[in-house]
């Protein structure tokens, strides 16, 4: 019995972040160990909330939620984080292909900018990336209402953040890759931009892993139903999953995450007020 703290070992990126893990086995501490500037226990066991007041007496938001208040910032901060790495990437990755001259017939010298592979590409994460920040810049000015008036958000505002981290993160992943596959041996090369795509990992799990924060999703969906603007197959999909145990859950992973992609695609095409273009990338 007792508290075990080991190293977690070297990793390729950001080794200042959490690189240690803790465990306890069989530990019993006191009461008085227990931190309470935010919450307390009293006598009976009963979690006590500590409420804070303005100036003129009215109770703000707690001191735990204000805590909790920054994962919402924080998803709003990453999503706004990946979608500049991305951006970057591909101008500085564009800046290489527009002057690298290809061999053609005839003495013709082309950029390889002009490769169909990467002119599509460009096009397609343009509009992407374009989109989401639209959509990401709209959850950031929300939110900054909700600060300003010490409010939390609402479950819809909830909901469309965890929407903002997963789907800015996701499209970055995906078009970034591509875009190391269609440009060959560049992509190799240090200084190049692509040795810190790891860094987009990161991102993934931040705040929220992806995948937790889409079982959330629909999860969410199936307890309240089908809202109002919810299409025919999310509506299908909320229906049959409504009732099921932990089992049926599991093995109807797949509905799951498709529920949580078409929860996702309303929220963004609800915020935007335009379809999905191709380049938004599903996670599932």
């Amino acid at each position: 019995a007792g508290v075990r703290l080991a190293d977690m070992g070297r990793k390729t990126v950001a080794n200042d972040l959490d690189n240690a893990w803790v465990a306890f086995d069989g530990v019993r501490v006191p009461e008085s160990c227990l931190l309470d500037r935010y919450s307390s226990v009293d006598a009976t066991g009963r979690r006590m909330v500590q409420r804070q007041h303005d100036a003129q007496g009215a109770t703000q938001v707690s001191g735990m939620m204000q805590i909790g208040q920054r994962l919402f910032s924080g998803r709003v901060a990453v999503a706004q984080a990946a979608l500049v790495f991305g951006r970057h990437l591909f101008a500085k990755t564009r800046g290489y292909t527009d002057t690298k001259l290809c061999w053609a017939p005839k003495g013709l010298r082309p950029p390889l900018s002009m490769l169909p592979q990467l002119s599509s590409l460009y096009e397609e994460a343009d509009l992407a990336f374009e989109y989401a920040e639209q959509y990401a810049a709209r959850c950031e000015a929300d939110y900054c209402c909700c600060v300003r008036a010490d409010q939390l958000p609402g479950a819809q505002l909830q909901e469309a953040i965890a929407v903002a981290k997963v789907r800015a993160v996701e499209t970055v992943i995906q078009l970034c890759f591509r875009l190391k596959q269609a440009v060959g041996s560049y992509a190799l090369m240090v200084g190049s931009g692509f040795e810190h795509l790891d860094g987009m990992q990161i991102a993934k799990f931040a705040e929220g892993e992806s995948f937790v924060l889409m079982q959330k999703l629909a999860r969410d969906t199936v307890k309240r139903g089908a809202v109002a603007g919810a299409g025919a197959e999310e509506r299908a999909i909320t229906a049959e999953l409504q009732g099921a145990r932990a089992a049926e859950w599991l093995a109807k992973a797949g509905q799951v995450y498709l529920l949580a992609e078409l929860v996702m695609d309303r929220n963004m095409e609800r915020l935007c007020g335009a379809p999905l273009p191709r380049g938004i990338a599903r996670p599932w």
